[in-house]
């Protein structure tokens, strides 16, 4: 990896931070009337799997989606006037938070209803097989997912027709607040499920997008040389709460310990790749720093643009539905 690209996914890690915190920050005004799933703390697996990826890659995501949205391509001003429900936005105001898309750049769909991306992800590449396309079909999916028969028929259906698709599992370890250890059993690692459908997978530390990139490189040139399917799993940490953009002391929540949360926060993917960088020499700390003061004068340059955006016109309500 040179040192361009190296820096080209730390700064599309800080967009992604800084969009999301700004977010945070306004949200409380009101004026997003939308449920919100924050992937700070994701950063390194969204970033790392869709800078391996081609534009015209077909990549679906699923509710926590504003990272896999913005390292994809999608217009930064296409979420945050989708967040504040005006025409502006990637869905024309209409979809909010969970259902971000951006099909000219290859980010699809999003979809809160969990597993369903991942059959559509499926079809899609089924597709591009037929046609004899070198495109690939991407699933962004969380550990709770794989709990859910989607999952399994999909994986099934992928291996028996060698199907182009790379399945990407962001595993944080909670299904909303349900940790991994009383959802399955002592022991059990998702990503060697996809051995029992003949499925090659790997496990990469989500909390390092060079390894991610690199994995992910690996499992798409696979996919793509005409090989069948792909499983990546990337463990990291939540940092926010399941929805909404408080953390867990602000929601006062008992489900992780102290402990737990300050040893995830530790892990921080930003931190731990800018940490790395400035040992090696490849950028300097006033670099970063303007890198995220940069990406704030993007983002509050977008917001003021996305609150002055018109709201749909109710002449338009049934426009898009079936």
């Amino acid at each position: 990896m040179t040192g361009k690209d190296a820096t080209t996914l730390l700064r599309e890690m800080i967009r992604i931070r800084i969009a999301e915190e700004t977010v945070a920050k306004y949200y409380p005004e009101q004026e997003m009337r939308t449920p919100t799933h924050f992937s700070i703390g994701q950063e390194a697996v969204s970033v790392g799997v869709c800078q391996a990826l081609e534009p015209t890659d077909a990549a679906y995501s699923g509710h926590r989606c504003h990272g896999e949205y913005l390292a994809k391509g999608g217009s930064l001003l296409g979420m945050f006037a989708e967040l504040y429900g005006r025409v502006d936005g990637c869905c024309k105001g209409r979809g909010g938070s969970v259902h971000l898309n951006a099909p000219d750049v290859g980010l699809i769909a999003s979809s809160a209803i969990l597993g369903e991306t991942i059959a559509a992800a499926v079809g899609s590449a089924w597709a591009f097989k037929m046609d004899g396309s070198k495109r690939i079909g991407v699933t962004f999916f969380g550990d709770g997912v794989t709990e859910e028969g989607i999952m399994h028929e999909c994986l099934n259906f992928a291996s028996v027709l060698q199907v182009p698709v790379l399945f990407v599992c962001g595993n944080n370890g909670l299904s909303t607040n349900t940790p991994l250890s009383v959802r399955q059993p002592k022991g059990h690692q998702i990503w060697k499920w996809a051995a029992g459908y003949g499925i090659p997978s790997n496990h990469v530390d989500g909390n390092d997008v060079f390894a991610v990139y690199e994995a992910a490189t690996r499992a798409v040139e696979h996919v793509r040389s005409g090989k069948g399917p792909f499983f990546l799993e990337a463990a990291y940490f939540r940092a926010r709460v399941h929805v909404g953009f408080e953390t867990d002391e602000m929601k006062n929540y008992v489900f992780r310990s102290k402990e737990v949360v300050e040893a995830g926060l530790a892990r921080d993917p930003i931190a731990l790749a800018s940490k790395k960088l400035i040992a090696d020499g490849t950028c300097t700390a006033a670099e970063i720093e303007e890198w995220k003061a940069a990406s704030v004068r993007e983002t509050e340059d977008v917001v003021a643009a996305a609150k002055a955006s018109p709201y749909p016109s109710p002449d338009e309500l049934l426009v898009g539905t079936y």
